[in-house]
């Protein structure tokens, strides 16, 4: 890649380690403004965007939202949080003005308007810097597919080696994040889609509660599991983001009120801040297991790296068992990708006669049926890659939300999901478990597919529960992430944990 200016203009802020307070402190003494900010972001992704695919899309009118920001904060201050703050947002999210593809020449007419979390960013203050390259259809179209490649976007690299790849799907939210294309970045989530970019790529990761922040205008795989998170260099702007995200949205209720704790329920869901959140100390006392199953296929450099962190949070005051099994969590896979078949087909017929119904696409497929056959039509192009065995096997189910063998294996994944996460909290008396996030990024292969070693969302999302994923250490100079999962609506003391972990490994000898 070449080398870009990596300073700030105007401040002593390096790109790729600028925090929201760092920002929004240079920016409220003048030393910076949103539009420096922002074309300072755009130079970058024009450097260094050709070697790393992680944006899609830059939008045109960013410059005219970071002015307007600017006039705004001179006229009467900041109005939100994340005021004249850059952000990418996942090219399976609605931003209007701007196509949301999926990263598929199908969807390229399609502009849907903001997608509920878009216009709480917007709210907020964010610049909407572009669009983030994506594993295709979120990588779900295939069961040989490379992650991080699209058709429209081609291969995101890992900016820590460019021939490694950055996991998927939410790999250009990662890697833009990583390399200093813009302070934070949103991704979304069915089974690891942020938590294991993010720890490929050295970034934190919130994966939050299903039903905290609002699946409306995004792109579907299911409906029990989707979610959008968060994706930043810290815990902290993590945070602050997961933050604007979380909000009731009357017209996704996909989190009862009464799922919630009584002090969050609010019109069927709630909104929160995690600004207190963040105690260096928060591991004192804390009880906690780790998972070590999860990671069994790991190499010795990586069992390291664990290794270290367990030292870590025991010398931070955590009460430690280690090991704790998740009892049938190796069960889980089967009756989960059974039930995401029936939602994928149920989702997407439905979002694509959305799309149609609405004017938001022109000559865009209807159906699931009509988009594998404009991909075999462009098989050329769609699948020099890899196939379309996913859509066909999800093509093949009725799609019916009410089959009597839909809803058997989402109950069976529920329930074993949810007894793998309660049942070791409840025997131990845990608040949390522990566990390496994913295999360091392995390379880039078209032939042979993804080389994932392992990876341990599967338990937190198919339960719907959240999971925080910071830096943990380096294997051969490529970074692996420690997880930090428990029941829903947990996500303060998570990140409370996981900020206190990043406090202490980032201090001087600490491993990242």
């Amino acid at each position: 890649m070449p080398v870009p200016r990596d300073v700030i203009p105007g401040t002593r802020i390096s790109a790729g380690r600028a925090s929201l307070a760092q920002l929004q402190a240079a920016m409220a003494s003048g030393a910076l403004t949103s539009a420096a900010l922002t074309g300072f972001c755009l130079q970058r992704i024009s450097q260094l965007d050709p070697a790393l695919h992680a944006v899609i899309t830059v939008n045109p009118g960013a410059g005219a939202e970071a002015a307007a920001s600017d006039a705004a904060r001179a006229a009467r201050g900041p109005h939100g949080p994340l005021e004249g703050v850059p952000v990418l947002v996942k090219d399976n999210i609605g931003v209007a003005g701007m196509p949301t593809t999926a990263g598929s020449p199908a969807l390229l007419s399609a502009q849907p308007g903001d997608a509920f979390l878009v216009t709480r960013l917007r709210q907020a203050g964010a610049v909407i810097i572009g669009k983030a390259n994506l594993s295709e259809w979120a990588n779900f179209r295939s069961t040989h597919s490379t992650s991080g490649w699209s058709t429209l976007g081609g291969q995101t690299a890992n900016p820590h080696a460019l021939d490694r790849n950055p996991s998927g799907s939410s790999s250009g939210s990662a890697a833009g994040v990583a390399a200093g294309l813009a302070p934070l970045a949103v991704g979304t989530e069915t089974d690891g889609s942020v938590v294991c970019p993010a720890s490929a790529c050295g970034i934190v990761g919130i994966k939050p509660s299903n039903g905290l922040v609002s699946r409306r205008g995004i792109v579907p795989i299911s409906p029990v599991q989707d979610t959008a998170g968060a994706m930043a260099t810290s815990v902290a702007d993590a945070a602050a983001l997961l933050s604007v995200l979380a909000a009731a949205d009357p017209e996704d209720p996909v989190a009862p009120a009464g799922d919630c704790p009584p002090e969050r329920a609010d019109a069927g869901g709630f909104d929160a801040s995690f600004a207190g959140t963040l105690d260096p100390a928060a591991a004192e006392g804390a009880r906690l297991g780790i998972w070590r199953a999860g990671s069994a296929a790991a190499g010795a450099a990586t069992v390291a790296v664990l290794d270290m962190a367990v030292a870590t949070l025991r010398s931070l005051g955590a009460i430690v068992t280690d090991p704790v099994p998740l009892p049938g969590a190796e069960k889980i896979t089967e009756p989960e990708f059974t039930a995401l078949r029936y939602e994928f087909k149920y989702g997407i017929n439905a979002y694509l006669a959305y799309l149609a119904d609405f004017g938001f696409a022109v000559r865009a497929p209807r159906s699931l049926a009509e988009l594998i056959d404009f991909n075999k039509r462009n098989g050329d192009l769609v699948l020099s890659r890899f196939g379309q065995e996913i859509f066909e096997q999800a093509e093949a189910t009725s799609g019916d939300l009410a089959d009597p063998d839909y809803l058997a294996a989402r109950r069976e994944a529920t329930r074993l999901a949810r007894a793998a996460v309660s049942a070791p909290l409840a025997e131990h008396g845990l608040e949390a478990i522990v566990a390496l996030t994913a295999s360091p990024a392995w390379l880039t292969d078209y032939v042979l597919g993804d080389h994932d070693v392992f990876h341990t969302s599967g338990p937190a999302a198919v339960a719907g529960c959240p999971s925080v994923t910071v830096p943990a250490g380096y294997v051969s100079g490529l970074p692996v992430g420690l997880s930090f999962f428990g029941p829903r609506w947990t996500e303060p003391r998570l990140i409370a944990l996981a900020y206190a972990f990043e406090q202490a490994v980032r201090a001087p000898g600490g491993a990242p």
